[in-house]
């Protein structure tokens, strides 16, 4: 594979010889322009490619192609970053997370956009009916600025995966309100309507051993309440102990705040403590992977696919398989509702959420051409009738036309939690130091989840580092 590949058309191809005609405008001459694109592997990026495969066409009258190169998950960030610092220039286009914009931005690896976006007012439009949450965290650097790096690729959220023949039987409806005096939510309204509490309920009201009965069956195997992502590799478990820290209202290290923002007192405040404290507790109603610090987000979905769990919280973009009989054992018995809050005293639930999903970059040394040609599969992905495609077939958008408009939540039985999760999403740091902040953060998260150490300690020891790492980058005082 080469980097930045451009070949232009030898003369010989008659057609291409002279003036080409595409869509009734006229072209002196095409050219075969190829973008090379770094993406994780997983649904949303393949159905792009399909997409992309069976319908772009590209308004130039250029021949382009697009050479995507699927990495794993868990290396995908390792893979890109040894790319972009090796000079091989290899990728001109990148599904990015959205934490890596500071990174790559002052690394000199990432364009930035905003002559694009102002040049051409039906980008701008696109960009303009983006949520905010996503624009902000998909789009800027630094971040909530209007310095634009990114474009939208696939947005996620947060939503909670329940088996409705476990959550709906009858018998263990009575038993769960026998036991806790509530209901055991069973429908999508009312895991809408679920607090963490109930959530912890139901991860002990199903904790069951093989030859155990659930839902009137005899198990054949053991059986669990609740998953949850709380794994060392990659931001698993900085995922899920963000949730907590941000609801019981304590704080991570806030870089919109900088140079006078600070770690210690945040990081390792009493409600920061809390709310780790609160994830914690939950550990144990999941299955024992988590304690191995292993349990990431692609095991808490095979365990919920292999019905081995009543819920699971995951993210939407691995919603695909569960709903496939070919990879689930419970697709035709899913119910989906949004992720659980913390119900305050006042009655209302608290939701805020790390926000999930990446936008496209471009990288400094594509070419104009390349650009022109980006450019245009950008806003053809981002139209509405793309993005209606896309979330048909399993992807989202946070295009406020495509979202709300009512057939929206016809397409997937997690649509109908899609919208009203995009108010409370918010992102870690996408400051150059993300990588150094989130590997000492996971390290010390899964030496709580593990049972090796205590909440506080686990986070005193992250501010401390954090302090430490950010007045030595000049970041805060």
């Amino acid at each position: 594979m080469t980097a930045m590949t451009k070949v232009k058309r030898l003369a010989t191809a008659a057609s291409f010889a002279a003036a080409l005609l595409v869509g009734g405008v006229t072209y002196a001459s095409a050219e075969e322009v190829t973008l090379t694109m770094a993406v994780p592997d997983w649904p949303p990026t393949r159905i792009m490619k399909k997409f992309f495969d069976e319908q772009y066409k590209p308004k130039s009258g250029n021949t382009v192609k697009l050479d995507v190169d699927f990495i794993p998950w868990p290396d995908f960030y390792t893979r890109v970053n040894a790319s972009l610092t090796s000079g091989e220039k290899k990728y001109n286009f990148i599904v990015s997370d959205s934490q890596w914009l500071g990174a790559f931005v002052e690394g000199g690896y990432f364009r930035k956009i905003n002559d694009l976006i102002d040049a051409d007012p039906e980008l701008k439009a696109a960009m303009e009916s983006m949520h905010p949450a996503v624009l902000n965290a998909y789009s800027t650097y630094p971040n909530s600025t209007p310095n634009y790096y990114g474009f939208p690729q696939f947005p996620d959220v947060l939503v909670t995966y329940g088996r409705k023949d476990v959550l709906c039987n009858d018998d263990e409806q009575a038993a769960f309100k026998a036991k806790y005096n509530e209901k055991l939510p069973c429908t999508g309204e009312e895991i809408d309507a679920m607090d963490w509490n109930t959530f912890e309920h139901v991860g002990e009201f199903f904790q069951r051993k093989k030859g155990d009965k659930l839902a009137g069956q005899v198990l054949d195997d053991d059986f669990y309440g609740i998953a949850y992502q709380a794994g060392k590799g990659y931001d698993f478990s900085t995922s899920s102990v963000h949730t907590f820290v941000w609801e019981h209202g304590g704080g991570i290290w806030d870089e919109t705040k900088a140079p006078t923002g600070h770690a210690e007192g945040v990081v390792n405040s009493p409600k920061s403590i809390e709310g780790m404290e609160h994830f914690l507790k939950l550990l144990k109603y999941m299955p024992p992977v988590v304690k191995t610090g292993t349990m990431d987000i692609f095991v808490s979905d095979q365990l919920f696919r292999e019905g081995k769990v009543a819920m699971n919280i995951d993210w939407i973009g691995l919603g695909e398989a569960s709903l496939d009989p070919k990879t689930s054992k419970v697709a035709d018995k899913l119910v989906f509702g949004l992720a659980p809050g913390l119900r305050g005293p006042d009655g209302k639930v608290n939701r805020t959420s790390q926000i999930g999903g990446q936008p496209f970059v471009l990288t400094t040394w594509t070419t104009p051409e390349q650009i022109k040609e980006a450019v245009g599969f950008v806003k053809w992905w981002l139209s509405p009738d793309i993005q209606h495609q896309f979330a048909a077939a399993g992807g989202q958008s946070a295009i406020k036309s495509v979202y709300s408009d009512p057939k929206y939540v016809t397409y997937r039985p997690w649509d109908r939690a899609w919208a009203n999760s995009l108010d409370w999403q918010k992102d870690m740091w996408h400051v150059p130091q993300f990588f150094e902040l989130l590997t000492q953060q996971q390290d010390q998260y899964d030496l709580a989840i593990t049972g090796k150490q205590d909440a506080k300690t686990t986070l005193d020891n992250i501010a401390k580092f954090q302090e430490d790492l950010l007045k030595n980058a000049g970041l805060i005082q």
